[in-house]
């Protein structure tokens, strides 16, 4: 067998690893209402898909949804209405915080603390870092108050949702706006605010 056929052979015998769309098969978020909750039907099967504890992706979406609620029997309850694109877009916004590896862009990370600090490890590339926790400055915050539905603000679109849509950060906010690229600098208008995600159209 000569070179090119060994290496060939070879290379069919290495795992896939893949991009991390391809890998990471998150699936859709699940809204009931329920009077003045809304319940996530199936945030603890998503967070077994992330490898994450559920308990923790709660403690995001309360956070990320600017709320309160409860964790029971693999449903997250929480106060308020909400639509399956905002408990979507939580998990895009926990998964570029909690899970994906800022380095080679792939889910296969661990979650670890050390001295109490939250680190996340890549088995993929080895990498191994704090987790990026978004910053409270004075000044984001009031670029925070800032934003508001209905306003129109030029922004950078810095990344992309599982459904495709471009994201941009302004302040403490993720914004998600359809049909944007990323790299793209967009006017966009905002349509409507959840907590800490906002949700725009292109202006």
């Amino acid at each position: 067998m000569d070179y090119e056929a060994s290496l060939d052979r070879a290379m069919e015998n290495v795992p896939d690893i893949g991009g991390d769309e391809e890998r990471l098969k998150i699936p859709e978020a699940e809204a009931q209402k329920d009077g003045a909750f809304t319940r996530f039907t199936n945030l603890g099967e998503i967070a077994d898909v992330l490898s994450r504890e559920a308990e923790h992706l709660h403690r995001f979406v309360q956070r990320e949804l600017g709320t309160s609620g409860k964790f029971e029997d693999g449903r997250g309850r929480y106060n308020g209405s909400f639509s399956a694109s905002e408990f979507d877009a939580t998990v895009d916004a926990y998964v570029e915080e909690y899970v994906r590896c800022s380095e080679c862009g792939l889910p296969d990370t661990r979650l670890v603390r050390e001295d109490r600090t939250p680190m996340l490890r890549c088995d993929a590339c080895g990498a191994f870092r704090p987790v990026t926790k978004r910053s409270t400055s004075p000044q984001q915050q009031q670029q925070r108050e800032a934003v508001e539905e209905g306003k129109t603000y030029t922004v950078e679109i810095t990344g992309t949702g599982r459904k495709g849509d471009g994201v941009a950060e302004k302040g403490e906010y993720t914004i998600f706006v359809p049909g944007a690229r990323e790299g793209d600098v967009v006017e966009i208008y905002i349509e409507n605010i959840s907590g800490n995600l906002a949700f725009a159209r292109l202006a």
